[in-house]
């Protein structure tokens, strides 16, 4: 169905104006990160790269920026497995409550933030009894980082569907070495690119990281978040927010260029 020659105008107003909602901001916080004034005052009075300078040799900043690597990449990884395996299990193999367990899988992404955050917070403190530190943030992390693993492995093995797989065991291939072969290099890149998409929800998350962080452990984003209204740190704040929005981005933009190859391959 083509659309008219109005209603393309139509659409295609609203959606410059959804995008200049979204990205105008952003080049706001570039331009008072560049900016001469410590208070931020619009229009800005002049440019400069002192705050960068600054920025990048901020030590609290620094060992923001490491923690929430660090936690990201762990997070990731025990996605990885953890979404494949479960990936590899709903789609092949039917079983009694299979319905359930995968919409259990996918809640974690579909709940506010705050109700995930108060949940494991009190998961962690009142059942467990264990204190919060960064391994209570690893795996709050990981409970929703599992959902971007499973939903890229998931639809690439539907897509794929079992063929190959039990042409490899007939041929006398065992079930690890048929996975090694013959399954796993029909999803490393569905694995690739949600290993990126989880380390980008990891490291920009907020919310569930202010429940479940232990004393001590900071995150870029909750650095900025508690450097945001000090005086003369604004400037400060608007360089780290640019850092995050770029490194938050490039992982994004990776997946879905692996995904759209993975969708062009499927369809020739």
């Amino acid at each position: 169905m083509q659309l008219g020659r109005v209603a393309r105008i139509v659409l295609g107003a609203i959606t410059l104006v959804v995008l200049a909602l979204i990205y105008l901001p952003l080049g706001v916080v570039f331009l008072n990160s560049i900016s001469t004034s410590e208070s931020l005052s619009w229009p800005p009075p002049g440019f400069t790269l002192e705050w960068w300078g600054r920025a990048l040799h901020s030590t609290g900043a620094l060992e923001a920026l490491g923690t929430s690597v660090v936690v990201g990449a762990i997070a990731s990884a025990i996605a990885l497995v953890l979404g494949t395996l479960a990936a590899m299990a709903l789609s092949r193999y039917r079983f009694f409550g299979k319905e359930t367990v995968n919409l259990l899988i996918v809640l974690p992404i579909a709940l506010p933030g705050i109700v995930t955050g108060i949940a494991l917070n009190n998961a962690f403190r009142t059942l467990m009894g264990v204190d919060l530190a960064m391994w209570t943030l690893v795996v709050a992390h990981a409970t929703f980082c599992i959902v971007t693993v499973y939903n890229n492995a998931f639809a690439r093995l539907n897509a794929s569907g079992t063929r190959l797989e039990e042409a490899s065991m007939d041929l006398g291939a065992g079930l690890f070495t048929t996975f090694r072969l013959v399954t796993f290099p029909h999803l490393k890149s569905a694995l690739m690119a949600g290993g990126l998409l989880a380390f980008a929800l990891s490291f920009d998350e907020i919310i569930v990281t202010t429940f479940t962080a232990g004393t001590g452990v900071t995150t870029l984003p909750l650095w900025i978040l508690q450097n945001m209204f000090r005086p003369s740190q604004a400037p400060v704040v608007a360089v780290i927010a640019v850092i995050l929005a770029v490194v938050s981005v490039i992982p994004l933009a990776i997946a879905q260029r692996l995904t759209a190859k993975d969708a062009e391959a499927v369809s020739r």
